[in-house]
């Protein structure tokens, strides 16, 4: 699979995401979002952090079981009810992923989320080589 990150000069900067995603290949691999819950559907943690890092560890897990890497990652959608913390989110994501390139991406502030407690909600779509 070929990922290519652009970013136009004549849009403002992408500080923590690619404007644009370009892939080439033959497997699309979409992930359903991922909160900050421990297999026994408890918080991982009670902070935006936290949470984020759980969330991001969880979607690793999935994508592990898809057999897909962070830089396969073409997508990424955040919900959260702090979408202005994006510096915090930003971190978090970078502490799990190794500072991989971001991908496109889209941040939402939203009222709340499914489970209570949950403060941010994060899905992704890959693209692989692979059938």
């Amino acid at each position: 699979m070929a990922r290519e990150l652009v970013n136009p000069p004549e849009l403002h900067p992408a500080p923590e995401f690619s404007h644009v995603a370009i892939a080439e290949g033959r497997r699309v691999v979409h992930f359903a979002g991922q909160l900050g819950l421990n297999p026994d559907f408890s918080l991982v943690a009670q902070d935006l952090h936290g949470q984020t890092v759980g969330a991001m560890r969880n979607l690793e897990l999935a994508m592990k079981a898809a057999g897909v890497g962070w830089d396969d990652i073409v997508r990424r959608t955040i919900y959260t009810i702090d979408p202005t913390a994006h510096e915090v989110i930003t971190a978090a994501i970078d502490e799990v992923t190794g500072g991989a390139a971001h991908p496109a991406a889209t941040l939402v502030g939203i009222t709340g989320l499914a489970v209570p407690g949950c403060l941010i909600e994060i899905e992704c779509t890959a693209v692989t080589g692979g059938v």
